[in-house]
This record gives structure tokens, sequence and C-alpha cells, in this order.
């Protein structure tokens, strides 16, 4: 009997010793994670980001082509931007994937509850991971990866496009009914959720305006209104208060003081 009980315990506390040896590894895995996302905001060197094409119904090649070169006009109005805070290296450099076929677009949470996020980002993971292998992306290498979900536009008089992604994390992904009239706009909302991974937050109110004057690309303009430019954290270009239009090209992309401080461009006063 005594024998019995010692094996029960010995097993007990071999259960017990595995299961914090795994929680350890992956209390040290967070930790090193978070460490290396907050290097990112040093711009120390240029972040390498992956920019994966997914694409889910036949899209027209041309747009296709279009957006590959853009991401390259991309590259270099994001360094001008950089500039306009301070010297460094250039602060980005993308790299494109893909296009992919997919039947489905990425998990969205059913709720806020912590189940329903936990379930969330679980079916995040495998769906992002069943994109990279197929793309053959070595996502380690990455330092952020947008995911761009790309079909046919259903209307030829209108076309969407909207993001999701996660704040501080690594992913961002952006849905957009794609043609050559909407490369630039699906770049723009790709650069808005590149910036959540780094830490940025929205710039525009409940209502989806830009926030004044944190979400104006030139708040010291004057006249205040109409803007000439959109912050990329509020996407759209302020005519007025309550009124605004898309970007319609990648020259009117800005980024204002408070996401430059958000990202690490500037110092916070």
């Amino acid at each position: 009997m005594g024998e019995t009980r010692g094996g029960t315990r010995w097993a007990r506390n071999a259960r017990i010793a595995i299961l914090l040896g795994v929680l350890a590894v992956v209390v040290l895995y967070a930790l090193v994670d978070v460490r290396r996302r907050r290097e990112r905001n040093s711009w120390r060197r240029s972040l390498e980001v992956a920019v994966v094409l997914v694409e889910r119904g036949p899209v027209d090649p041309a747009a296709v082509s279009e957006l590959r070169e853009r991401a390259h006009a991309l590259e270099r109005r994001l360094g001008e931007e950089r500039a306009r805070y301070g010297s460094g290296p250039p602060p980005f450099r993308f790299q494109l994937f893909g296009p992919v076929p997919s039947s489905e677009s990425p998990p969205t949470p059913a709720s806020d509850g912590l189940l329903d996020l936990a379930s969330h980002a679980w079916h995040s993971r495998r769906y992002f991971e069943s994109v990279d292998e197929r793309a053959n992306v070595p996502s380690r290498a990455f330092d952020s990866r947008v995911y761009l979900i790309v079909r046919p536009p259903a209307d030829a008089e209108r076309t969407s496009v909207e993001g999701q992604s996660e704040q501080g994390g690594r992913i961002g992904s952006v849905e957009v009914e794609l043609d050559e009239t909407m490369v630039d706009l699906a770049l723009f909302v790709a650069t808005h959720e590149l910036f959540h991974t780094l830490g940025a937050s929205d710039k525009y109110d409940d209502r989806g305006f830009a926030l004044a004057p944190q979400g104006l690309a030139e708040p010291d303009r004057q006249p205040l209104y109409p803007q000439a430019a959109a912050e990329v954290m509020a996407r759209n270009v302020a005519l007025a208060p309550d009124r605004e239009r898309p970007p319609d090209s990648l020259e009117e992309l800005r980024v204002g003081a408070a996401t430059a401080t958000e990202i690490g461009w500037l110092m916070a006063p």
C-alpha cells in the first residue's frame, strides 16, 4: 500500500513538473516575442513586411500586377513620411507573396467574450498558417504580415475595402474588391492595419469621421478644412468635420504626429 501511495505521489509530482516546464517555455516564448515586437519600434533597421495575396475568385491580373508595382511606391511614400520625423534607414521593406486561392475569408470573432476571442485566435492562426504554407511564406522572417484577401468587384459602380489586425501584434488583414482603380486604396488600408501591429490607434470617432486634431493630416492648416491628405489612422481625407472622401492615391497618405509618437518615430512630449 505504501509503495502504491508513493508511486501515485511520484506520478503526480512528475505531471506537475512537466506542466510547470511547459508553462515556463510558454512564458519564456511570450516574453521573447513581446521583446522582439517592441524592438520593431526602435527603427534601428528597416522592418521586413510580408504582403500576402489571397484570391477569392478570379481577379484581373492587371490589378494584381499593378498592386505589386505600387508596393514600391508605398515604400517610398512611407520613407518620405519617416524623414519628416528624423533620419534613419528606410522604415519598411515589403515582399509580396501569392496570390493563392482560398474559398474562405479570415475568421472574425463572434463576440468580445473571452471564449469567443480565444476561439477566434485559434482559428485565425490555423487560417494564416494554411495560407503561409501554400504561399511559401517564411513567417518567422518577417516583423509583420499583412494579408490582402482580394476578390472581383460585385458591382461595377461600387467597390469595398475593410480590414482588421492585432493591436501591437504581427498580423493584419484587408479584404478588398480589387480592380485597377482600387490598388492604392487597398495599399492605404493595408498600411493602416500594418500600423496597428506597431501600436498605432485609430484616429476616427464612433461615426467614422477623423478626430481633430490627431486624425488630421495637417492639423495647423488654415482654414482647417478641407484637408489635402489623409492621416493613415483616420483613413479618409477630411473635407469638413462630418464629410470625408477616400484617398485617391498613396501621395495623399500622411502619418500625423500622434501616430508617429505611438509607433516610435517621434518622442512623446
